[in-house]
């Protein structure tokens, strides 16, 4: 017997009604997501500013892996900025938006 089955489908009416206990709810929010990249990218700087110092003063064991934190930074800093942007851009939207 196939596993197809035993998949329960939800029509558009059920959606509408908020029956989706078939559906996943996420353990969190957006806000928590955005926070978690946002420290993230901050253990990133720190981890690139402390590879930086170590270059600087000659203590660094491997400088590869020193390279890599400092690409790995500025990528997430990149990524940041990005998503600042687009979440200014959509607030302006917004605001634009005539009721």
């Amino acid at each position: 017997m196939s596993n197809i089955s035993n998949i329960n489908t939800l029509s558009t009416a059920d959606l509408l009604k908020g029956n989706n206990s078939n559906l996943k709810t996420p353990s969190s929010g957006f806000a928590d997501k955005l926070k978690s990249a946002i420290n993230e990218a901050n253990t990133d700087q720190v981890d690139s500013q402390k590879a930086m110092s170590d270059m600087a003063s000659g203590q660094v064991k491997d400088l590869h892996q020193a390279a890599i934190a400092i690409g790995k930074a500025e990528i997430s800093m990149k990524m940041m900025l990005e998503v600042r942007n687009k979440a200014l851009n959509a607030y302006k939207e917004i605001t634009r938006t005539q009721l």
